[in-house]
């Protein structure tokens, strides 16, 4: 099979194709609600959310007046929260109401905590009493915690059962989640002490006990765990899904590994943003004004770091004068700086996200990046040493460009390190500025490294 045949095979089969959005918006323009549903009926509710981010808010609002009685409640929880609560404020109450019924509790409370309150009475109004008492009491525990993340309904059955007794016990039971994987075993007390698979209950003999069959790898998540922390855990662990447990050690919910995982993309998608500078709910969907104000105030530092930069420049004002070709190399050493200080950040703030530096660890890192960029700043020292001498003439000239580079790029390997260390031991996100701060010492490094040098040696 060729490249170009396994390319259309994955966007027929995974993937919006051009061709099928080009037909969503015709049958939308001709109001033609028959050639819409048929359109859109094959394809998975992830699918469908991804084509109401892709097109705009005009089209979107055509889109679900014509289709809104088809709406599936897995959509919302698909959907990019930039545009959520404008889908939902379009949605009639009955289409609403009858969306969210069938969603899982976690489903509802990630969906219901990031909206205002109307719409957050929208929908809890839409649910069974009994439903929406799990999702009240799921948005009593602390924002971004496992209590938050949990579905509420979970598959228990007593320690002291047999494979017969559950099994007899699941076949007679309807209100069980579509999907689960474990049964967990408590105690008297509702404590958990355990769970197994639904394979190792299949596979096994009714007269087996189920405490005898457990798996290794339970554990508990407390309620108010960080999510990000339950993510790391399932990651760490392989777990596919962890019960969740009060502040008493009682069994109130089970996390999934698709939820744990969902934290997991967003937390990284989160730290790209920031590395980036763009605000980290930054999405396609959002408007100007919307992306105006969440990339302005990280420009703005910018702005000002660069002046910072400036004002080293300023000092040697009569050093470029008399020597123009420092003019023409500087943006060089400053460049190389950051390039190199962007890599040793972006390595660091995912060993942080991911757990893997450590105090146990951190001064080996740090030595070794150290040798890096001392190591990096030797080779490109002898390359535009080279450069410089033969461009310019001016043997010296390449001697201090070369002690230039290396210097700068032993400090931005420091740099790149140490700055998302510090802001983390400082309680910050060590994605959130590290950027900003790195490039800045590299530029400032640079330049008085470069000019310094220059003012001494050649003047």
């Amino acid at each position: 099979m060729t490249e170009e045949r396994v390319e259309d095979d994955f966007e027929e089969d995974y993937a919006l194709s051009g061709d099928l959005v080009e037909q969503v918006l015709a049958a939308t323009e001709a109001q033609d609600a028959a050639e819409l549903t048929a359109l859109l009926e094959p394809l998975h509710p992830a699918d469908i959310a991804d084509l109401l981010e892709q097109v705009d808010t005009g089209e979107r609002r055509e889109i679900l007046k014509l289709y809104g009685d088809e709406f599936d409640g897995e959509i919302l929880t698909e959907i990019d929260e930039s545009i959520r609560e404008e889908v939902i404020e379009q949605l009639p109450a009955e289409v609403l109401a009858e969306a969210v019924r069938e969603l899982d509790s976690d489903d509802v409370v990630d969906l219901i905590e990031d909206l205002g309150e109307p719409q957050q009475e929208a929908i809890l109004d839409a649910l069974d009493d009994s439903d929406r008492a799990a999702v009240e009491q799921s948005l009593t525990w602390p924002e971004y915690s496992a209590g938050r993340l949990m579905q509420r309904e979970v598959v228990t059955a007593p320690e002291h059962w047999t494979v017969g007794e559950a099994i007899d016990f699941l076949r007679a039971e309807d209100w069980l989640p579509d999907q689960f994987y474990h049964v967990v075993l408590v105690d008297p007390f509702h404590h958990p002490v355990g769970y197994v698979t639904l394979g190792k209950i299949l596979s096994s003999r009714r007269e087996t006990a189920l405490n005898t069959i457990t798996e290794d790898s339970f554990r508990t998540i407390w309620a108010r765990q960080e999510e990000g922390d339950v993510a790391y855990a399932f990651n760490q662990y392989h777990l596919i899904s962890a019960p969740v447990v009060d502040d008493d050690d009682r069994l109130v919910g089970v996390i999934t590994i698709d939820d744990a995982m969902n934290v997991l993309d967003e937390e990284h998608e989160e730290d790209i943003l920031r590395l980036a500078g763009v605000g980290d709910e930054s999405a396609i969907s959002d408007t100007v004004p919307e992306t105006v104000r969440q990339r302005l105030p990280w420009l703005m530092v910018n702005l000002f770091t660069a002046i910072l930069a400036s004002t080293v420049i300023a000092l040697f004002e009569g050093t470029i004068e008399r020597l123009v070709a420092l003019a023409v190399l500087m943006p060089i050493v400053a460049s190389m700086g950051g390039n190199a200080g962007t890599q040793t950040l972006t390595v660091a703030v995912r060993a942080l996200a991911t757990k893997s530096l450590t105090e146990s660890n951190v001064w080996r890192v740090i030595r070794r990046e150290a040798m890096v960029g001392f190591t990096n700043g030797a080779v490109f020292a002898v390359v535009m040493g080279l450069v410089a001498w033969f461009w310019f003439g001016t043997p010296a000239l390449g001697l201090v460009i070369g002690a230039a580079m290396v210097i700068n790029l032993f400090v931005a390997a420091l740099a790149g390190i140490a700055v998302p260390l510090a802001l983390e031991r400082l309680g910050a996100d060590p994605a959130l500025a590290s950027g900003t701060f790195v490039t800045t010492v590299t530029d400032v490094v640079g330049f008085f490294a470069f000019l310094g040098l220059a003012g001494v040696l050649l003047l």
